[in-house]
């Protein structure tokens, strides 16, 4: 766990952190750990930052420090998830405030029937591995990082949110899947994510005094190398793209959406795959990845785009289908509000933008382009009905206003948050 000569960045000069308590954010996913210090009053930010391509030659720990306006990055070099992790723990146990964390929140993509943060606690942990099967590329990292600060602190008091909870709104008739019945009684059904992605722009919508937020038809789109999209009605989640897995709804940077059953049942025969083969190729082989055979990342697809027709694909696929399910959305809800983008690729992306919204106009949806090309917040034609805007989502927030919903407040003791652990 080397660091390239890197030095170890300190916030000893920071001033004004709280310290009675700050909360520490982690959310984990399979190529990006993200972690966010917040004090509880007013949930004030502290410092934010990710380790970026982990377990790839390229690894880095980036860190911004709002107090003094600072950006460390340290280069790694680091070959596996779990070196990563403890590299992690040890870079935060370094912090001057390090002794201000009295709780830890985590993200948890895929919880079943849990629909409210908890604390950690062994049987919940239990439960968590019996159902990592049903998450495989994100719950079992997750519960890893979960007991390396148990085993380094074990008197830490741990939270976790779970991201599906946001649609538990979802109707019956939205969670249903066209199986046997005896399945849908073992908890298989649509569950959804990217919850608190949802959560925060939704937040933010009702901050800038979007009235649709709470009364009203808007469709939130996050599209970055996860690709998801909700249909939300007066405030409540209705339908989402995602369903059992994070690898089902449209098409993603790596991940296929959905496919033909059919499909895989003539790979297992005719190709000779496993079912580990097929699962390693539609959420790491297939999307704009395997359409394109070159890359992943939308920007590369669209330099590329004039001169590799596999990339022009690519791009036209992509926003074909979020197209149909804009106007699935819309059938669902009897109309649209408000269309909201969010992710790398509908924050930065503006043909991309563009491209999805051109013949959509019967839906009232019309882009301003100057607006649009200057990715500015309401990028929507002042002569249209559906307010269109771009808003940077900020999950790690939703997650500590999810885990202070059981946490002490701040003039609680340590005594007190290890006895309610």
């Amino acid at each position: 766990m080397n660091s390239k000569n890197a030095t170890q960045p300190s916030i000893n000069s920071v001033p004004s952190i709280d310290t009675i308590n700050t909360i520490l954010i982690i959310n984990a996913g399979t190529s990006t750990i993200k972690f966010a210090l917040y004090q509880p009053r007013e949930l004030k930010l502290v410092f934010e930052g990710k380790i970026e391509r982990v377990g790839q030659e390229d690894s880095r720990l980036i860190c911004k420090y709002t107090a003094i306006n600072s950006l460390e990055a340290l280069p790694l070099v680091i070959t596996d998830r779990k070196s990563t992790i403890n590299f992690l723990i040890h870079w935060l146990e370094q912090q001057a405030c390090f002794g201000t964390i009295k709780a830890v929140a985590h993200r948890v993509v895929h919880g079943m029937h849990h629909t409210a943060p908890e604390r950690v606690s062994k049987s919940l942990l239990v439960e968590l591995h019996q159902i990592g099967a049903n998450d495989r590329d994100h719950l079992p990292g997750e519960v890893e990082i979960i007991e390396a600060i148990f085993w380094r602190h074990p008197m830490l008091t741990q939270v976790v949110c779970f991201d599906a909870a946001f649609h538990h709104s979802l109707p019956r008739v939205a969670k249903l899947l066209a199986i046997p019945r005896r399945f849908s009684n073992k908890g298989i059904e649509r569950y959804g994510f990217y919850g608190f992605s949802y959560a925060y722009l939704l937040f933010e919508l009702e901050r800038i005094g979007e009235p649709s937020a709470c009364k009203g038809r808007v469709i939130l789109a996050h599209l970055g190398s996860g690709v998801s999209i909700a249909a939300i009605l007066d405030g409540k989640s209705i339908d989402t793209s995602m369903c059992f897995t994070q690898a089902s709804g449209l098409p993603m940077a790596t991940r296929s959406g959905d496919l033909d059953p059919g499909l895989i049942s003539y790979l297992m025969q005719n190709e000779k795959m496993t079912s580990t083969q097929l699962r390693h190729i539609v959420n790491y082989e297939s999307g704009l990845l395997g359409v394109s055979e070159t890359t992943s990342d939308m920007r590369d697809l669209l330099v590329l785009e004039k001169t590799d027709v596999r990339a022009a694909e690519a791009i036209e696929m992509f926003c074909y289908q979020v197209k149909k399910w804009l106007g699935a959305y819309a059938a669902a809800l009897g109309g649209i509000d408000t269309l909201v983008f969010t992710g790398g690729i509908g924050e930065y992306a503006a043909s991309v933008r563009t491209r999805i919204c051109e013949g959509l106009e019967f839906l009232g949806i019309k882009l301003d382009e100057v607006k649009n090309t200057s990715n500015m917040q309401v990028i929507s034609s002042v002569t249209t009905r559906v307010k269109i805007f771009v808003i940077h989502t900020n999950e790690e927030l939703m997650i500590a206003r999810c885990a202070l919903q059981i946490l002490p407040t701040r003039r609680a003791s340590s005594r007190v948050l290890n006895q309610e652990k």
